[in-house]
């Protein structure tokens, strides 16, 4: 169980080890490309050559990449639909380059379509992503939070994808949101509601399909449907829902990467080893 942060490829994406080192991470989460869009800078041999050099000169032992903002694979916008196909073939392949570990999605949202025609294209469109890939970086589904039709907010509906006749090839794990599940109404704030939680998840979705956890308290209530992070041990979740999470034995297996701001990442951090510790 190794603690990490969201951390800046401000300079070039080679710093990202070093910036990460720099507060105290073991392992680290990054984007590869601007979130919002924009021009996309190449990986090159010696880009992913230095980058790889700093991984291990700062003693971090996975790296981890967050898609950017704007997929949709449920959009009826043509753009935005082939756009997140291709981006996140794309985010794969340069995990692989760089020797990521995962490449964690947001999936997007059915408002466009609805849920039926919406699932249909989701699946099309994972299929056309995943079909022919060979790399070493996987692919995770983040659990959201759920407002709106956002898509993945319940283990069910995660499951379904996952385990769709044109998808349980690809292997896809998950990655778990601490303030979004919460959010969803899934609770971890006492020793049982985490072993609960997770006893559901391995009957639904299978423990085995869990890879990573994004750690975050959260400023909403429990089941708020709504994504706002908080400091650990500042919000709804609390230090004590913390404690619980990283006292669970299936939790110890997995490692976790904070996204809360950059102001007080460091303190939550340390809190998280004082914990663990």
């Amino acid at each position: 169980m190794l603690f990490g942060a969201h951390v800046s490829i401000a300079g070039g994406i080679f710093n990202a080890p070093l910036n990460a080192a720099a507060i105290g991470c073991e392992v680290f989460q990054m984007f590869t490309r601007s979130p919002h869009g924009g021009l996309v800078k190449p990986i090159t041999p010696e880009v992913a050559a230095l980058f790889k050099t700093n991984m291990a000169l700062c003693a971090q032992s996975e790296c981890y990449i967050h898609a950017p903002y704007f997929i949709n694979y449920a959009s009826a916008n043509n753009r935005i639909r082939y756009g997140s196909i291709s981006v996140i073939r794309q985010e794969l392949e340069r995990g692989t380059l760089l020797g990521a570990k995962y490449v964690m999605v947001h999936l997007g949202s059915y408002k466009d379509l609805g849920a039926k025609e919406g699932f249909k294209q989701l699946v099309e469109g994972l299929d056309k992503t995943l079909n022919g890939y060979r790399g070493s970086t996987e692919f995770l589904i983040e659990i959201t939070a759920g407002a709106g039709q956002i898509i993945g907010d319940t283990f069910e509906e995660i499951a379904k994808i996952i385990y769709h006749s044109k998808l349980k090839k690809y292997n896809i794990g998950v990655c778990y949101d601490t303030q979004h599940a919460f959010a969803s109404g899934y609770d971890c704030r006492t020793p049982a509601q985490v072993e609960k939680t997770l006893r559901d998840f391995d009957k639904i979705i299978g423990l085995n399909k869990l890879k990573l956890v994004q750690c975050n308290d959260s400023k909403t209530e429990f089941g708020s449907h709504h994504d706002r992070h908080e400091h650990i041990g500042q919000g709804k979740i609390g230090l004590a829902g913390f404690k619980a999470i990283l006292g669970n034995k299936d939790f110890q297996k997995i490692n976790f990467v904070l996204e809360t701001e950059h102001n007080k990442v460091r303190e939550d951090l340390k809190i998280l080893k004082t914990i663990r510790g």
